[in-house]
């Protein structure tokens, strides 16, 4: 497994492609024109896309190619295969996937086919590292929310390679865990498309009174992280790749970064730590290339803080904007306009009575790229014969290619004659042979072809479409009282055959076992929701008390991350694990991905519509109809950006420019915020719709409801009431692109 340290560069189009290339990348990630993350960069499709792999391994560059957005149904099933095949048959050196059903597909399609796990999955930690790298994943790209210490642990303890991103934007939620431009404005982000409503600006508020002072409303907005001086600490670490954001930027800016980074990473691998240092000159270009109220260091040496934010998002000054000019300019005419030129070596045999010969090859890929070409066999000269200086001339002439001589020896015995043409062919030849034979280094490395498509095999689960669970998910303690106090009108319920309540493991670990008991003597199911994050410090509280943990009187939990679910295998859980809405299985591969992980129930996602919903829908699935969607699930907290942590959990609400108000919850236990969305999904009264849907079960999702407010809903619920007031759909009706 490889793990030298790699640079690897953002190129969101070809003109990204080439100035990163020119600039020393090992490796690049791109998107070709379906199912990446940056659905609005300028991505190659067709043989376009297939002239940039060529482009990137000519130079010795690797080409990643992002597939890592979510796929519907249909999507993974009638067109990845056909848009991965050709890349795969071109060389492709990886693909970088968030969904598990595309996961499995590749491995059964495109054998051999490296596969990186996105930043989307939002790995955080030994967990999920372990998961992946049993399951055939040969890098994972860590959330970008991890310490130096978790970094080590995983790379302590799982033998997989790690990525992490060094430099660029950095989302405020953790990425893959968004849904603010989703349901706001239906742009998702785990289809490659946000709209960044993250970048506005917030108040925020509790009750009449405003937190935030004037001018300092980008409550949500990070600052672009910049990591040059702590390189050193994230190869030791264990990063092996160091990945740069920006293919929704410019070729210069990804050049520039490029550039810097790529002399520090030298400087690195030459000296170690020995006089590692980063000069004032090298930050200012970074600055000037972009940044947002100057740069952080991201979460490597912290957890969060309001120095980490960019609170106003000053625009740059007259002096700033001359002064990126002029560097991207420069930048343009060095890396965007010109490509480096290719130093090979050449031997021309010129021999009476045999065939023309010429060789050429390229040192440091060895004999692999040794190609040879002969011509018309050579007649002594009638009259003057041709010298070293006459071939050399017509050879030399190499202009138009990428290539430039570095040695070029001619051989010649007796007195032979060569016609000009004759030589040009044979150059051109020999030069187009040998960017051919570079380029099959990396398209026949493999050795492997891509297997006949095959289509997954539906199993049909079945269930009586008239007879449903009631599950309810409860955070206060106050939720749980009014629940249970309804538990006799909830049971009239017509064809509902049982209830269970899902307690949240995080805001009521001091109630749980009293809250266990009164949900048994009701004769209800009960489970854990464990926590919507689950890292290093949260993993060891657990583990701690794991007897806990394991000998709960509960029928299952109800898991949020990969991590969880390493956790229960560890502690020998034999009970049942549902997955939440947000560990996403839009397709039928990704539930079968699960399944072979020993998962019984799918809450379903949150993004597919109802006829969507209705091809991945089945007796192990659990269909929400009511509750607040989480937003945003983050390191960063609000609390802490305003200097009013006291860590205490608590709520305040964020306040848009439509003053529409988000609660925000503030988890203290593990530090981690949730930002709600400002309506509920309200489906209780699209009952015809939603028995359209094969489920197991009907989900209520109580998060910041008053008490008051859940006998409202339930009563609903029993009557099938037309909604009121402000609600929402969510994305019943209309999905996501």
């Amino acid at each position: 497994m490889k793990k030298e340290l790699e640079i690897l560069a953002p190129a969101g189009g070809m003109e990204s492609l080439r100035a990163v290339i020119q600039a020393g990348a090992d490796a690049v990630y791109m998107g070709g024109s379906r199912f990446g993350a940056r659905a609005f960069a300028d991505n190659p499709e067709g043989d376009m896309l297939l002239q940039a792999i060529d482009y990137a391994h000519l130079y010795g560059v690797r080409f990643y190619l992002t597939v890592n957005t979510l796929l519907k149904e249909r999507e993974l099933e009638e067109e990845l295969y056909a848009y991965l095949k050709p890349c795969y048959e071109h060389g492709l050196d990886a693909v970088i996937v968030q969904d598990m059903g595309v996961l499995r597909a590749v491995q059964e399609w495109f054998p051999g086919l490296s596969i990186h796990a996105s930043t989307q999955m939002s790995v955080t930690g030994v967990g999920g590292a372990r998961l992946l790298q049993k399951e055939g994943v040969e890098r994972v790209v860590l959330a970008r929310e991890l310490s130096l210490e978790e970094i080590a642990g995983v790379h302590k303890e799982v033998d997989v390679e790690l990525e992490c991103f060094v430099h660029g934007a950095l989302c405020y939620c953790y990425s893959g865990q968004c849904l603010f431009s989703s349901v706001l404005g239906g742009r998702s982000g785990n289809r490659g498309r946000c709209a960044q409503p993250c970048r506005l600006q917030y108040e925020a508020i509790k009750g009449r009174e405003v937190l935030s002072k004037k001018g300092e409303n980008a409550l949500l907005s990070p600052k672009d992280i910049c990591t040059l001086s702590l390189l050193p600490k994230i190869v030791k670490a264990g990063v092996c790749s160091l990945k740069i954001e920006g293919r929704m930027k410019k070729p210069e800016y990804a050049a520039g970064v490029v550039r810097i980074y790529r002399k520090y990473a030298n400087w690195y691998l030459a000296h170690g730590t020995k006089g590692y240092q980063v000069s004032k000159e090298d930050e200012r270009e970074l600055l000037q290339l972009f940044n947002r109220d100057g740069f952080s260091k991201g979460y490597y040496e912290q957890h969060n803080g309001r120095n980490m934010m960019a609170l106003w998002n000053k625009a740059p000054s007259k002096e700033e904007k001359q002064a990126y000019e002029i560097l991207s300019a420069k930048l343009r005419a060095n890396y965007v306009e010109k490509d480096k030129k290719i130093p090979i070596k050449g031997k021309l045999c010129a021999r009476l009575g045999e065939p023309l010969e010429f060789m050429v090859w390229k040192d440091d890929i060895g004999q692999e790229s040794v190609v040879t070409v002969t011509g018309e066999t050579l007649q002594k000269a009638k009259n003057r014969p041709m010298g070293e200086e006459q071939f050399r001339k017509q050879l030399e002439k190499i202009g138009n290619t990428p290539f430039i001589w570095e040695e070029l020896e001619i051989v010649i015995e007796g007195t032979v004659f060569v016609p000009v043409q004759a030589l040009n062919t044979l150059r051109r030849d020999a030069l187009l042979a040998l960017q051919m034979e570079i380029i099959r280094t990396f398209t026949g490395k493999r050795g492997q072809k891509a297997r006949e498509y095959t289509c997954l095999e539906k199993k049909e689960i079945y269930f009586a479409e008239d007879t449903k669970e009631l599950h309810l998910s409860v955070e206060t303690e106050e939720q749980l009282l009014a629940v249970l106090e309804m538990a006799d009108t909830l049971e009239k319920k017509d064809k509902i055959s049982d209830f269970a309540i899902y307690l949240d493991a995080e805001s009521m670990e001091e109630k749980l076992l009293v809250s266990i008991e009164r949900i048994r003597k009701r004769g209800w199911k009960v489970y854990i929701a464990l926590p919507m994050v689950f890292r290093m410090k949260t993993k060891e509280r657990y583990k701690k008390n794991s007897d806990f943990w394991q000998k709960l009187a509960v029928d299952g939990y109800v898991i949020r991350n990969l991590e969880e679910y390493d956790f229960l295998r560890r502690i020998d859980w034999k009970k049942e694990v549902i997955l939440d809405a947000n560990v996403y299985t839009w397709n039928q591969r990704s539930r079968e991905f699960y399944k072979g992980l020993g998962i019984t129930l799918f809450t379903n996602p949150l993004e597919l519509n109802s006829r969507e919903l209705s091809r991945v829908s089945k007796a192990d699935s659990i269909q929400m109809i009511y509750g607040r969607y989480p937003m945003m699930v983050s390191a960063g907290c609000v609390h802490q950006t305003l200097k009013l942590c006291k860590k205490k959990p608590g709520m305040l609400m964020l306040l848009d420019r439509y003053q529409k108000e988000f609660p925000v919850k503030n988890y203290c236990k593990d530090c981690y915020n949730v930002i709600y969305n400002s309506q509920p999904l309200y489906l209780l009264d699209q009952m015809e719709e939603l028995k359209k849907i094969i489920c197991r079960a009907y989900r209520i999702s109580f998060t910041t409801e008053s008490i008051e407010e859940v006998y409202t809903v339930l009563k609903a619920w029993m009557s099938h009431k037309e909604a009121k007031g402000d609600f929402t759909r969510g994305h019943f009706k209309r999905g996501v692109e």
